[in-house]
């Protein structure tokens, strides 16, 4: 008995700093932005505090802050479902290690090292209006290009690029976990690959894909510094995001970007509670299994 104390004790004294962290990096955060937002602080003096919820009334009766929710959810959406629909074939393709899996994944580590601010950056410098690719196609005569930075299109790209490697390395790590028994024992009752995919993989990597379509939308539906740089942050690309950064920072009203930023994480809770409530739909049971 007294060594389950002991133990318990430990357990406690060594999760302590864990707690610790996690209130301070993220519960106080919230709960200060939270109240914030209900304009029970006050930064500025010169700005009178109103009732509680007047910074969402305005969010919501203000179509250039409301509409951010659509002209994000425009962007995120169909990028993430492209990244999922690109990465899963590739991902089946890559199943077995092979020096092409190792050499792919090394090559898609490099996108997220490198962050948003910088490829947007080196997308400015090569796709950009006096980029290298438009001075190079024009060069040759190639003239009446489409403009692929400064709207939507430049962002759509850079989403893709930050994007897909990261949803690929992980449905990458959940396809070769599924147990290769499955499959080879379907293979020698004369199943096909795609039929194993289809009956076998799919199935299991359906609560995998829907963790990191979760993720991805996350990711994409925060974007920022791709709106900002590659698009049109007053008009076609103005997401969320950037509504919450102007009432902060330019016109100084920060329980109004607080308000903006608990929306922005209502939204994406509404989004991913959707799609991990579907899971309950589908197969729940072990994936992984013995490799030997």
């Amino acid at each position: 008995m007294k060594n389950d104390t002991l133990k318990a004790d430990k357990t406690i004294l060594l999760l302590f700093p864990a707690i610790l962290f996690m209130l301070l990096i993220f519960v106080y955060p919230f709960i200060y932005g939270l109240l914030l937002s209900f304009n029970i602080f006050s930064y500025n003096p010169k700005i009178p505090k109103g009732g509680i919820l007047d910074n969402y009334k305005r969010f919501f009766t203000e179509p250039r802050l409301f509409n951010t929710i659509f002209i994000t959810l425009k962007l995120s959406l169909p990028i993430t479902i492209v990244n999922v629909g690109i990465s899963l074939p590739i991902a089946f393709a890559l199943r077995r290690k092979s020096k092409y899996q190792k050499l792919i994944t090394t090559i898609l580590v490099i996108p997220i090292c490198l962050g948003a601010v910088l490829l947007a950056e080196g997308m400015l410098t090569y796709f950009g209006p006096k980029g290298w690719f438009v001075q190079a196609l024009t060069a040759i005569g190639i003239k009446n290009l489409p403009q692929l930075t400064h709207n939507p299109t430049g962002v759509i790209i850079s989403l893709v690029i930050s994007g897909f490697p990261f949803v690929f390395l992980l449905i990458l790590s959940y396809i070769t976990g599924v147990d290769p028994t499955l499959p080879r024992a379907a293979g020698t009752l004369g199943a096909s690959p795609l039929m194993q995919f289809r009956y076998i993989y799919l199935p299991l990597l359906t609560p995998g894909i829907a963790m990191a379509f979760c993720l991805a939308f996350v990711q994409a539906f925060s974007v920022y510094p791709s709106a900002q740089m590659l698009g049109n942050p007053s008009g076609s690309t103005r997401v969320i995001a950037i509504a919450a950064y102007e009432e902060a920072f330019e016109y100084y009203r920060y329980s109004m970007g607080s308000a903006i930023a608990i929306i922005m994480g209502a939204v994406q809770l509404v989004v991913v509670s959707f799609v991990l409530g579907l899971r309950k739909f589908l197969y729940r049971g072990p994936v992984t299994g013995g490799k030997g």
